[in-house]
């Protein structure tokens, strides 16, 4: 048995006894409406203040309050409201005026009983539409909520300071940090938030990910024919964020000579797509972020320093993991109830005291995104009602493992102890690189690879 079709509320306006009869008569065909009256814009308001319809359908030529006054208040009142207006020949003029004053359509008397129901049934279908993007968008604006951002270490709070300030300003903002540190959701609730920009697109661009050419095309668009391939124009990154945002992410990773584009862009606010000539010029707030030190950039000439002063006007540091570790309960907690539920586990409801000690003692050299991926992968292994040491990556288990945080005091640990802690800070310093962690800490290759595999340590390449 199919469901059966919404029931929308329509309230008929006019004047003429006569016209309203034959509208609800013609609208009762449907069997989906159900049909309200009014004769007089009073009564039409009076209708609205005490049960909103789905669709309002009235004359402009009404005795009192006409049409247009009535249209006015209407949108003042309840700006959702679709309005059809109908206008007798010779009131087209007032008709137009209609529809600049926020009216969905107007039809003009005498009008076909298939005119009158196919203008009522796309203003229904559109007005749905309109509600179904305005529930997503807040949706999103309540996933990128602070409180969703979770951190109550003090480095945390200085952040969100930060964000309050920068929201609804048009300030380019250049968030800084390592690697899986949410640089991404910071941008997001930026974005999502300011109030002029915030029900317009957030595009992201990950300019490390792409060649030149490729990155672009894929920033300015192209015309047809501009290079093998180019079937035809595309429209570039720039121009989807026209009036919202775009985050251009490893900002640092883009070449010297786009580097002097994404200049050009934020200086005049303007482009031509690859292979034309025509100037596109935009609105777009720019948010970068990026993972090395650009100032170092600066210094050796791989950035350019105009650049970097134009997208660092407000800089956001975030902190890495190791340096808020009173934030890792909280955050581990999140995620155990984010994938038992993903997995179908309720029953999953903590981490024992053994395997929270072993997140507290970590480094965390992939920051938050590998808390998150450790803690996805434990609520998989975890029998419930809590994830145990055992269910966690062999890394972190073996944290557990070391002589060197048993309390024996022997001076042979606490060299293991040291020799440990600098092996893992030069390697995160080193992003993982074997070779530059072996010329940091002038010792072999071949030493580095079996002291990390001795302790467990990361070796990213």
């Amino acid at each position: 048995m199919s469901p059966k079709a919404p029931r929308h509320s329509i309230l008929v306006v006019d004047d003429d006894k006569n016209i309203l009869k034959m509208i609800e008569i013609n609208l009762r065909k449907e069997r989906t409406y159900d049909i309200r009256t009014a004769s007089n814009g009073e009564a039409c308001l009076k209708v609205i203040g005490d049960a909103m319809p789905d669709l309002v359908l009235m004359d402009i030529q009404m005795p009192g309050i006409d049409g247009i006054e009535t249209l006015k208040r209407i949108k003042e009142r309840e700006p959702l409201i679709p309005v059809v207006m109908m206008s007798a020949h010779g009131t087209i003029e007032k008709a137009v005026e209609s529809m600049k004053l926020g009216a969905y359509d107007f039809i003009s008397k005498p009008f076909a009983s298939d005119r009158l129901l196919v203008t009522v049934n796309n203003a229904l279908m559109n007005s749905t539409l309109k509600r179904e993007v305005d529930e997503l968008r807040r949706e999103l604006k309540d996933k990128y909520r602070f409180r969703n951002i979770i951190g109550q270490s003090g480095v945390m709070q200085e952040v969100f300071g930060s964000i309050e300030k920068v929201i609804n300003s048009n300030v380019t903002v250049l968030i800084q940090g390592e690697s899986g540190t949410g640089k991404e959701l910071i941008a997001k609730a930026i974005h999502y938030h300011n109030k002029k920009r915030g029900n317009y697109p957030f595009v992201a661009v990950n300019c490390s990910a792409l060649p030149e050419s490729l990155l672009e095309s894929e920033l300015f668009g192209h015309e047809k024919g501009s290079f093998t391939g180019a079937t035809g124009r595309r429209i570039g990154k720039f121009e989807m964020a026209n009036n919202g945002t775009i985050f251009l992410d490893e900002i640092g990773d883009m070449t010297p000579a786009m580097q002097a584009k994404a200049l050009r862009v934020l200086q005049e606010r303007e482009f031509e797509r690859v292979g034309g000539n025509e100037l596109v010029k935009v609105d777009t707030r720019i948010i970068s972020a990026t993972n090395k030190n650009l100032e170092d950039g600066v210094k050796n000439d791989t950035f350019r320093e105009d650049l970097y002063y134009r997208i660092s006007v407000f800089p956001i540091k975030m902190p890495p993991l190791r340096d808020r570790k009173e934030d890792i309960p909280l955050l581990a907690a999140h995620f155990l109830t984010k994938y038992a539920k993903q997995e179908e586990k309720d029953e999953l409801e903590q981490l024992s005291p053994e395997a929270l000690d072993l997140l507290m003692a970590y480094h965390w050299p992939g920051n938050v995104r590998e808390l998150e991926n450790a803690i996805e992968r434990a609520v998989v292994l975890a029998t419930p009602p809590e994830i145990g040491a055992k269910d966690l990556p062999a890394n972190i288990r073996s944290l557990g493992e070391k002589k060197i945080y048993e309390s024996d005091n022997k001076l042979s640990s606490w060299i293991e102890r040291l020799e440990e802690d600098a092996l893992r800070q030069a390697l995160l310093e080193c992003e993982g690189n074997i070779s530059q962690t072996a010329k940091k800490l002038g010792i072999g290759r071949a030493t580095i690879y079996r002291k990390a595999k001795k302790y467990g340590l990361p070796m990213l390449k």
